[in-house]
């Protein structure tokens, strides 16, 4: 009988034992890591201008009434800050000032963009995403700029700020727009190289531009259509050269691709397009 007993507590003891030790060596929970952005898309073509703008350098009554656009337009002033090195725009990064007619604010947009190469849109996703642009990250957005041959994904924080002293379309000083931007800088781009890198940037920053743009707005397929006047300093700096740029945005891939054949389709056979990829900012870093 003592024989028996003993034999029942080692037996419990062991599979007490054995549990515990179950219990310590339990593989933890798998970490799940944050799934990739999902991006907006922005068709993105150019006109050619010399088809497209009268003598006035204004689209032409044709061009307006094919696409149901009004003679009125919106302006937009825009600058681009950087260091004479341009050290902010080699490592990806391209922070924006712009002041919308009709509004008291300046829009302040930090945007980092990743080339998508061969249309692959998941790769350039999951870069961003090991570099921390994630679908966690509620303040930055990020769309597919989708051009006649080149894409691109731009994720961006977009923010307001003002300062007392400017009225109508006019932008901050170059030392107002550095004070605009370090207050405003979003973490990611402040800790890029280092902590305090974006800050440090901006400090040394000065202004490219600025440029004062027309948008018209219209439609096109069913869809919400712009076309954009960007007169540019040409590369002499002597004169000046339009950029005309034709764009609509959608949610859907599919739709993205779709549409951009046929506008591209439809501009050809009125004679409006120009074969070439839109490079409005890196033209602006150029020339200014």
């Amino acid at each position: 009988m003592m024989k028996t007993r003993r034999t029942w507590v080692r037996t419990l003891s062991a599979a007490v034992c054995a549990a515990i030790l179950a219990v310590s060596i339990q593989a933890p929970e798998p970490v799940h890591a944050a799934s990739n952005m999902v991006p907006d898309y922005e068709v993105k073509l150019l006109l050619q201008p010399s088809a497209v703008l009268g003598s006035d350098n204004k689209l032409t009554s044709t061009v307006r009434s094919t696409f149901g656009m009004p003679d009125t337009v919106t302006k937009m002033n825009v600058e681009f800050m950087d260091t004479s090195a341009q050290d902010i725009y080699t490592n990806g990064w391209s922070p924006r000032i712009r002041k919308m007619e009709g509004e008291n604010d300046f829009d302040l947009t930090y945007k980092k963009r990743y080339p998508i190469a061969n249309g692959d849109i998941n790769a350039a996703l999951t870069l961003a995403n090991q570099q921390g642009f994630s679908s966690s990250d509620t303040n930055y957005a990020a769309q597919v700029e989708w051009g006649y041959q080149k894409q691109t994904l731009s994720i961006s924080n977009d923010k307001t700020g003002s300062k007392s002293g400017y009225s109508g379309m006019e932008l901050p000083s170059a030392s107002d727009s550095r004070d605009l931007l370090v207050k405003n800088i979003p973490g990611k781009m402040d800790k890029w190289l280092y902590s305090g890198w974006g800050t440090a940037q901006l400090k040394a920053s000065r202004v490219y531009g600025p440029v004062l743009a027309k948008r018209y707005t219209g439609t096109w397929s069913g869809m919400k259509t712009y076309i954009e006047i960007w007169p540019i300093q040409d590369a002499a700096g002597t004169g000046t050269e339009y950029v005309v740029e034709i764009s609509f945005k959608t949610t859907s891939a599919a739709t993205a691709s779709q549409k951009h054949d046929e506008l591209i389709a439809y501009l050809q056979s009125k004679g409006w397009f120009l074969p070439q990829d839109s490079l409005k900012t890196q033209l602006i870093m150029d020339r200014y």
